[in-house]
C-alpha cells in the first residue's frame, strides 16, 4: 500500500498535528523525518524496517554510527541521514537542557530569575511560572503586556501553560514600571480571582510576586494568599 492510500487520519504528519508527537510510534516519527520511501516500500515501511533494525540497542545508537554508515541503510542516503542525525542530536541536547531547571524556594528566587528580563520594561508584563512538585520552573510564560498602569489578564491565558506542562502549582509575576512594587487594588483583586480559578483547576497559586526597581513584593510572604 502506498502512503497516500492511507486514510488522512492515519498519516503520520496529520496524526502528529491532531494528537501531538507523543501519540506517534517511533516508526511514525521517523517517517516524518524521512519524508519519502524507496522503490517497493513507502516511507512508513522504510521507517518500520529501521526501527526493527535498532530494536535491541535503541534508536539512540544511530548517533554512535558514522553518518556514512547510517546513510548506507537501504532507503536512507546522505540527505535523510543528515536529517535524522540532526533530529536525534537536537532531542538529546533538549533532554539534557531540561534537566537543569531553576528551583524556586522563596520570592527572592523569583526576583533574581526575572528581574533581568523585566527591569527595563516601560509597560507592565504579566507572567506565570508553572512549577513542578519539586518547585522546578517548567517554563516562563508571557501572559499579557499592558499599559503603564494596568495589564489585562484572563484566567484562561494564565492556566493554559500550566495545564500544558503538567504543573503542580504556579507563581504569578508582574512588574511595576514605576519601580514601586506595592500592590494596587487591582493587583489584590486579580490575585483573588486567579487564586480561586487555580483552586477550581487543582493548580494552586502559591505566590504572586510584583517586581519594582530593585525591590519586590510577595503576596505569600506578606500572608495575603
Amino acid at each position: 500500500m502506498h502512503l497516500r492510500d492511507l486514510p488522512a487520519g492515519e498519516l503520520p504528519r496529520e496524526r502528529l498535528i491532531m494528537h501531538g508527537a507523543a501519540a506517534l510510534s517511533d516508526a511514525e516519527l521517523l517517517a516524518i523525518l524521512l519524508r519519502t520511501g524507496r522503490t517497493g516500500e513507502n516511507v512508513l515501511e522504510v521507517a518500520r524496517g529501521i526501527v526493527a533494525r535498532f530494536r535491541e540497542v535503541g534508536l539512540s545508537e544511530i548517533l554512535a554510527m558514522p553518518p556514512a554508515e547510517f546513510a548506507c541503510i537501504p532507503g536512507i542516503g546522505m540527505a535523510k541521514a543528515a536529517t535524522v542525525l540532526a533530529a536525534l542530536e537536537l532531542g538529546r541536547r533538549a533532554q539534557n537542557t531540561a534537566k537543569i531547571r531553576p528551583r524556586i524556594r522563596e520570592a527572592q528566587d523569583v526576583a533574581q530569575l526575572l528581574r533581568p528580563r523585566l527591569s527595563a520594561e516601560k509597560r507592565e508584563h504579566f507572567l506565570v511560572l508553572p512549577l513542578s512538585a519539586k518547585n522546578e520552573v517548567l517554563m516562563v510564560a508571557d501572559v499579557s503586556v499592558g499599559t503603564l498602569t494596568n495589564t489585562l489578564v484572563h484566567p484562561r491565558e494564565v492556566f493554559e501553560p500550566a495545564i500544558r506542562c503538567g504543573a503542580a502549582h504556579v507563581i504569578l509575576v508582574h512588574n511595576h514600571p514605576s519601580s514601586d512594587p506595592a500592590p494596587s487594588t487591582e493587583d489584590h483583586r486579580l490575585t483573588r480571582v486567579l487564586k480561586e480559578a487555580g483552586a477550581l483547576l487543582g493548580i494552586p497559586v502559591t505566590d504572586h510576586v510584583i517586581l519594582g526597581g530593585d525591590a519586590f513584593f510577595s503576596f505569600s510572604e506578606e500572608g495575603l494568599l
